[in-house]
C-alpha cells in the first residue's frame, strides 16, 4: 500500500459516473487499494482538525442520508456541488439504503479535497463495528458563527461548556453512558420537561426547557440536529431554538417524507431547500405497501 497513489479527482469522476449512469458497478470501478487509501487520508484529515468543528457562514447543513446515493447527488444538484458552497453533514451516511459505500466514498473525497470547506460529523450509525479506524476519529459537534451548535443526536446533561466540546477525546468508541453517546443518540420530546429515559433504550429524551436553558448558558441562538425522520425535511422545536434536519427523502422506501438542506447566509439568516421524493420512489412505496399489507412501517420520527 505504501507505493499506491490515490487520485482524488479521478475517484470523484468515477463516483459521479456511477451515479449518473444509475449502475451498481462501484466494485468494478473502484479498487480495494483505493478505498483503503481514501480512508487513511480521511482519518488523517479528521485528526488534523478540532473535535469541535468551528466554521463561519455562509454554509449549508444536511442531515441523515443513509446510503441513498442518488438522493445525495440530488442534494448537491439542489444545493450546489462543492466547492461552490460550504457544507456540514450531520452524520448517518451508511445503512438503510443500498449504496452506503458510494455515499461515504464521495463524502470522504470531498472532505479530503476541500478540508476547510466541507465537514462531516459522526452519526450513531458511524460505529466502530462498521469502520473502526475512520469513524472513531470523526468529530461529533460543529459550531457555526459561534452561535449555532450542530450535532447528530442532541443535547446532554453532561454538557457544561463549548470548551468541553473542543477537548473531546478521539479516537473513541463511545462508552454508554457518556457525553459522546448523548451527542449521537439523544432526542427532543415535546411532551416532557427536563431529562427522561429515551424510548430508544440509549441516552436521554429532553424537553423544550432544556433546549432554552442550554442555549442561554452557552450563548447559543440555535441547536441543529438530525437523527429523526420529519415529514417536511425540517422541523422546529422549543420556540425555534432547535431544528431537526433530515436529508433522506422516502426513508426506508416506505415513507413519503421530504428532505431538506438548511442554508445559513453570511448574516446568520436561515432558510431551507426542500427535496421531494421522486415519483418513481412514491410508486414503489405504494406497490410495497399494497403487496405487504402486514408490513410494519418504521416510526415516523426514528432514524
Amino acid at each position: 500500500m505504501s507505493s499506491f497513489k490515490l487520485d482524488i479527482d479521478a475517484l470523484i469522476v468515477e463516483l459521479l459516473t456511477v451515479g449518473a449512469t444509475k449502475c451498481n458497478s462501484i466494485f468494478e470501478r473502484v479498487s480495494q487499494d483505493t478505498v483503503v487509501a481514501l480512508c487513511a487520508k480521511a482519518k488523517k484529515t479528521f485528526l488534523s482538525q478540532s473535535s469541535l468543528v468551528e466554521v463561519e457562514p455562509p454554509i449549508r447543513i444536511c442531515g441523515d442520508t443513509h446510503g441513498h446515493y442518488d438522493d445525495v447527488l440530488r442534494l448537491f444538484d439542489k444545493g450546489g456541488f462543492p466547492p461552490k458552497f460550504n457544507y456540514i453533514f450531520l452524520g448517518d451516511y451508511v445503512d438503510r439504503g443500498k449504496q452506503s459505500l458510494e455515499t461515504i466514498l464521495l463524502l470522504f473525497c470531498y472532505k479530503v479535497k476541500y478540508s476547510e470547506n466541507f465537514f462531516l460529523l459522526r452519526g450513531n450509525h458511524e460505529c466502530s463495528a462498521v469502520n473502526k479506524d475512520v469513524f472513531n476519529v470523526m468529530p461529533l459537534v460543529g459550531l457555526v458563527g459561534g452561535r449555532i451548535l450542530c450535532m447528530h443526536g442532541g443535547l446532554s446533561p453532561r454538557l457544561e461548556s463549548l470548551d468541553q466540546l473542543r477537548t473531546l477525546k478521539r479516537p473513541i468508541d463511545p462508552p454508554n453512558p457518556s457525553l459522546h453517546i448523548d451527542l449521537l443518540w439523544s432526542d427532543p420530546d415535546p411532551y416532557i420537561q427536563g431529562w427522561h429515559t429515551n424510548s430508544r433504550g440509549v441516552s436521554f429524551a429532553f424537553g423544550a426547557d432544556v433546549v432554552k436553558s442550554i442555549c442561554q448558558r452557552l450563548g447559543l441562538d440555535l441547536i441543529v440536529r438530525a437523527h429523526q425522520v420529519v415529514e417536511d425535511g425540517y422541523e422546529f422545536f422549543a420556540d425555534r431554538r432547535l431544528v431537526t434536519i433530515f436529508s433522506c427523502p422516502y426513508y426506508c422506501g416506505l415513507q413519503s417524507n421530504k428532505a431538506a438542506i438548511m442554508c445559513i447566509d453570511e448574516n446568520m439568516k436561515c432558510s431551507f431547500l426542500v427535496l421531494q421524493p421522486t415519483y418513481e420512489r412514491l410508486v414503489e412505496a405504494a406497490w410495497r405497501i399494497k403487496e405487504n399489507s402486514n408490513l410494519i412501517l418504521p416510526p415516523k420520527r426514528v432514524a
